[in-house]
């Protein structure tokens, strides 16, 4: 009985530390490959996914890609936005139904009074339907962008949600 209970801790033992052996070294061939997977693969030097993000009532919402490109000497750069504004919102505008939007906010890295020099709205209306959109700035350190609801002939977005910031220069 002890020899069993000895023989059966000892391979128990053997394959823990094999295991232990075989882990890191399969993590480290994993981590370089998913590293430059994710970063030069598109050709950018900085890229994302992005979203799903809604306004406050859920009824838009809007999820893409964004990539930064910054030139040899780190003095410039040239930010793509990409993606797609939901209207989630199935009632009629009889009802209150509203459209979706999206607003993107650029910030330039060379503005030193806090203004979002780059501002882009992209509207859809149509429930169950997206609409695809595409943003580019220049000499940018952040991006950000806030999901909201919009009246299908009004200027004053309503039910919109928290800013959500895609990009600032500082994460990279």
């Amino acid at each position: 009985m002890m020899k069993r209970l000895t023989t059966g801790l000892l391979a128990t033992a053997a394959a823990t530390a094999a295991f232990a052996l075989a882990v890191p070294a399969a993590a480290q061939a994993a981590a370089p490959a998913a590293a430059s997977a994710a970063a030069g693969s598109s050709g950018y030097d900085y890229d994302d996914y992005w979203g799903s993000y809604y306004s406050g009532n859920h009824k838009a919402k809007a999820n893409g890609w964004i990539g930064v490109d910054w030139n040899r000497r780190q003095t410039s750069n040239e930010v793509h936005l990409r993606g797609k504004v939901y209207d989630l919102d199935h009632r009629t505008y009889r009802q209150g139904g509203k459209c979706a939007l999206v607003r993107v906010q650029a910030h330039r890295f060379d503005d030193h009074h806090g203004y979002w020099a780059e501002r882009e709205s992209y509207r859809h209306c149509g429930a169950g339907g997206y609409k695809r959109f595409h943003f580019a700035a220049d000499d940018v350190d952040s991006v950000r962008v806030q999901v909201c609801q919009i009246g299908l002939h009004s200027s004053h977005p309503t039910r919109c949600g928290d800013w959500e910031y895609l990009y600032t220069a500082e994460s990279e």
